[in-house]
């Protein structure tokens, strides 16, 4: 008989992401997890014993109301060398002006935009310049305000320094971080992650957590969420596999420091910024269990499912992680991911289809060229689209896809990972995006001008096919090209539009 000698988990490898990772992980989504650095120091059989072994504290964090059910609910126990309680006082920081938390209309620091928004690659800070993760937080766009533990706020990392005997803890939301450029060392209070492009990780509300950047300057996205956590996406007529497996999503195991020197602890809290010193490491956790546990993802591993036979199923098959709003049925986020994959489906347009959803949609690309794009869309660089303004392809691409013959299955988005966040509500972008970032460009109306009317110009074709029903025939009546009877103007962005008189369009009737 052979026998495991202990529960299963993801060992350091030389060969294991080429030897970058040298931490261990726990599998799994959802589970309650122990873990404990120092074997025998998790007490069994209750959770705070009047003394804990070693001489540790005892401390609990809870991330959901006391009574909420049990599939809901989350908690942790912690056994530490000192209680997070012994600390010197909160200080009042300047904040960072290029992020942002009030995302409602009458904040004159947000903007309404309908334009389809695109960013080239945000610029890094200067060599000169040491900043770390937290001082290279931006803004770009969001919908709420975290005081009413609902909504959303979009940022960039843009970072070339480690953080040093300082700690970040985010109290209005969970951050959702995607590297883009350079691997992210993340020690939290339960353990340690090493996230590098291609993968994302999930730092929950509470969490102090600090970042090595061991590849230097370093960039990507975070998705912020408020008031709500993170889950996995009901699967429906799927079953019970695909998308994002739970056994891919992988979770630290206790690791702690010795150190009694000087730390400060950077407070996030609605929007603003606070400070306090303390005298001992915050990772100083030496065991651990619960099920509030930050973890990583390697997007890679994301199982695409697709039609097999014509047509595009909705966008919704991409979601690796989602987060439920207060309207039922409606998420107020989805995280999507457009990887590698096979496109089989027949006498069908391949590439996005033209559309007006009801969604917005905030794009970042993290490797790689990602077609179907309506502008240039570049690794570091983001797109926006508001719900219900049309967007789509441009006419080269249209083209193409539609006069290609279709002689099998296409291999798409190879060494490519295309990341949407996408929100029921409507986004309001951060005066950093807008005047801020630099690299903020709008989309060329011309861009679409070579998309005719080809109905009109075959409207003898129409008519003839009409009549063979015994139909009247469709007048062309004033069905010319251009813009005619549009006034010149300007448009968001700056861009003129020649118009070609005052008269008021108008189309034939049938």
């Amino acid at each position: 008989m052979a026998t495991a000698q202990s529960a299963y988990t993801i060992l350091p490898s030389t060969t294991r992401d080429k030897g970058q990772d040298p931490y261990t992980y726990q599998p799994g989504w959802g589970n309650s997890f122990a873990s404990e650095a120092v074997p025998g120091t998790l007490p069994v059989g209750q959770n705070s014993p009047q003394k804990v072994k070693f001489g540790l504290y005892a401390e609990q964090l809870t991330a959901t109301a006391f009574v909420a059910p049990r599939a809901t609910n989350q908690k942790l126990w912690l056994y530490r060398m000192r209680p997070s309680v012994a600390h010197q006082g909160f200080t009042r920081m300047q904040d960072n002006p290029d992020m942002e938390s009030n995302f409602l209309p009458s904040n004159p620091k947000v903007h309404v935009s309908p334009t389809q928004v695109a960013w080239r690659p945000f610029a890094l800070p200067a060599d000169d310049a040491k900043v770390d993760f937290v001082d290279g937080l931006k803004t770009l766009a969001g919908t709420g305000e975290p005081s009413l533990k609902s909504g959303l706020a979009i940022h960039m990392y843009l970072c070339n320094t480690d953080m040093v005997h300082r700690a970040y803890i985010n109290n209005d939301g969970d951050m959702l971080i995607v590297p883009q450029l350079g691997r992210l060392d993340i020690q939290t209070e339960l353990g340690h992650l090493m996230v590098k492009p291609g993968e994302i990780c999930v730092i929950q509300r509470g969490l102090r957590f600090k970042v090595k950047l061991p590849d230097g300057p370093s960039r990507g996205y975070i998705q912020e969420v408020y008031g709500a956590h993170y889950k996995l996406p009901e699967l429906g007529p799927l079953g019970a596999n695909g998308l994002a497996n739970p056994r891919d999503f992988e979770h630290p195991v206790a690791s702690f420091d010795v150190d009694q020197s000087g730390w400060e602890i950077v407070y996030k809290l609605m929007g603003t910024t606070w400070s306090c010193s303390q005298e001992h490491s915050p990772f100083d956790v030496v065991a651990w269990h619960g099920n509030y546990v930050p973890y990583k993802y390697d997007m890679f591993r994301f199982v695409n499912v697709g039609s097999i036979s014509v047509d595009h199923i909705d966008p919704s098959i991409f979601c690796v992680l989602t987060v439920d709003s207060q309207e039922i049925g409606t998420p107020l986020a989805d995280f999507l991911i457009f990887a590698p994959r096979w496109d089989v489906a027949s006498h069908t347009f391949r590439p996005p289809y033209f559309h007006r959803n009801a969604a917005s949609e905030f794009m970042g690309l993290v490797l790689g060229d990602y077609g179907g794009r309506s502008d240039d869309f570049l690794p570091g660089g983001a797109s926006y689209e508001c719900g219900h303004v049309p967007h789509g392809v441009d006419f080269e691409t249209f083209k193409a896809a539609s006069e290609i013959v279709q002689d099998g299955a296409q291999w798409i988005s190879a060494d490519t990972i295309a990341i949407m966040f996408e929100s029921s509500r409507g986004f309001t972008l951060t005066d950093y995006a807008v005047t801020g970032s630099g690299t903020i460009h709008y989309h060329e109306p011309k861009m679409w001008d070579p998309l005719e009317s080809e109905f009109i110009e075959r409207l003898d074709e129409v008519n003839a096919h009409l009549a063979t029903f015994g139909l009247p025939p469709i007048a062309k009546n004033n069905a010319i090209k251009g813009n005619r009877g549009l006034k010149s103007r300007f448009v968001e962005g700056g861009q003129g539009i020649q118009g070609a008189g005052d008269a008021a369009h108008s189309n034939g009737k049938h």
